[in-house]
C-alpha cells in the first residue's frame, strides 16, 4: 500500500512512524495542484491538509482508495465526487479541542486584559517615565459577571464555555445548525447573542449557514465594549466589515486565528486598519500544539489501519 502525504510540512516535527509502518509512506513538504496530481498517480492513500481534491485530482489517481484529511474540516475535498468514484474520505475530529480552546482563551484574556499594551508600555520605557506606579489611562476589563456568547456549541465551544463558567461568566450560545443540542447553557437567537454578549467566541464550521454570518449589520448590534474572537473558520465574520467596524469603534476589539485566504495577504483590509491596536492576530495556530499534532498523526494512522484491515478485523 502506497501512502502519499502531499503537504506534510503542516505536521511540523511530529513523528509519522505509525503511519509509515502501514505501507510505503512518501512525504512531500507541500504540493501545488499540478504536483499533487502527478504524485498521487500510483497512490492508494492520499494524506493532505489544504490540497484541493477535485475532478482533476481524482482523474489523476486511478488507484486511490482513501483520502485522509490531516484535520477536521474537509471544505477542500469534493466529498460527493469522491463518493461517486468510490474513494473514501476520513477526517479527524476532536484532536485539537483543548488546543483550540486554549488559543481562544489566550485571545480573550489578552483582549480583556490588554496584555500586549502593558508589555509595550513597560518595554518602551513609558512606564519608567510614568508619574505614578500604574498605567492609569488604560484599565483592563474584569470578565467575572460578564456574558460569554458562543457561536457553535460543539466540543470546542463547550470547552470554551466551561472555562468561561469557571471565570464566573454567564454563558449563552447560538446554534448555527438550528438545533440546540447542548442543554447546559441557554440557546438564543443570533440577535440576542450579539446584543447581550461582552465576549463572542466563534467555534462553528464554514458552510452555507455560516458564510458571512457576522457582517457590519451584525457588528452594529454588539456592545461598543464587546470583543469578538474567531478561532473557527475564516469568512464566518466578514473581514472587510470587521475591519471597518473596528475603525468605526463599533466594538472594542477582536482577535483572529483564521482567515478567508491563508496566509493572510498583505493587502487584506485587516492589515490596513487605522486603529491596529484593536485587532490581535495569530497565524492559524490554534490546532497546532505539539500534543494536538501527535494525536492527529495517531488518528490518521488509525484511519488508514481501519480502512485497510480485512472486513471484520478492524478493531483487532
Amino acid at each position: 500500500m502506497k501512502i502519499v502525504f502531499l503537504d506534510a510540512i503542516s505536521m511540523g516535527d511530529v513523528s509519522l512512524d505509525e503511519m509509515a509502518a502501514l505501507g510505503e509512506l512518501v512525504c512531500y513538504p507541500s504540493s501545488t495542484a499540478e504536483e499533487a496530481r502527478e504524485r498521487v498517480r500510483d497512490a492508494d492513500v492520499a494524506c493532505l491538509n489544504k490540497v484541493i481534491v477535485d475532478q482533476a485530482f481524482l482523474d489523476a489517481a486511478p488507484q486511490l482508495k482513501l483520502i485522509c484529511e490531516a484535520g477536521t474540516g474537509i471544505n477542500n475535498i469534493d466529498v460527493k465526487l469522491c463518493e461517486e468514484r468510490g474513494v473514501a474520505v476520513r477526517n479527524v475530529a476532536a484532536y485539537s479541542t483543548d488546543s483550540v480552546a486554549q488559543t481562544a482563551w489566550m485571545h480573550i484574556l489578552n483582549l480583556c486584559g490588554r496584555a500586549f499594551h502593558y508589555q509595550e508600555f513597560v518595554r518602551s520605557g513609558a512606564y519608567s517615565q510614568n508619574p505614578v506606579h500604574v498605567d492609569y489611562a488604560h484599565p483592563f476589563t474584569e470578565i467575572a459577571g460578564k456574558t460569554l456568547g458562543i457561536v457553535g456549541m460543539g466540543a470546542i465551544g463547550q470547552k470554551v464555555a466551561s472555562i468561561g463558567k469557571a471565570f464566573g461568566m454567564e454563558v449563552i450560545y447560538y446554534s448555527t445548525s438550528g438545533t440546540a443540542h447542548c442543554k447546559e447553557y441557554p440557546c438564543v437567537s443570533l440577535e440576542e447573542l450579539l446584543s447581550r454578549s461582552d465576549v463572542i467566541s466563534i467555534h462553528a464550521p464554514y458552510n452555507a449557514r455560516t458564510a458571512g454570518l457576522i457582517g457590519y449589520a451584525q457588528l452594529q448590534q454588539m456592545k461598543r465594549t464587546a470583543f469578538l474572537v474567531n478561532t473557527g473558520r475564516g469568512g464566518i465574520a466578514t473581514e472587510a466589515d470587521l475591519a471597518r467596524a473596528l475603525d468605526d469603534g463599533l466594538i472594542a476589539g477582536a482577535a483572529l486565528d483564521v482567515y478567508v485566504k491563508e496566509p493572510l495577504p498583505l493587502d487584506s483590509p485587516l492589515m490596513q486598519l487605522q486603529h491596529p491596536e484593536r485587532l490581535l492576530f495569530s497565524p492559524h495556530i490554534a490546532w497546532y500544539s505539539r500534543e494536538a499534532r501527535a494525536r492527529l498523526a495517531h488518528e490518521m494512522a488509525q484511519n488508514i489501519k481501519k480502512f485497510s484491515a480485512p472486513k471484520g478485523t478492524e478493531n483487532n
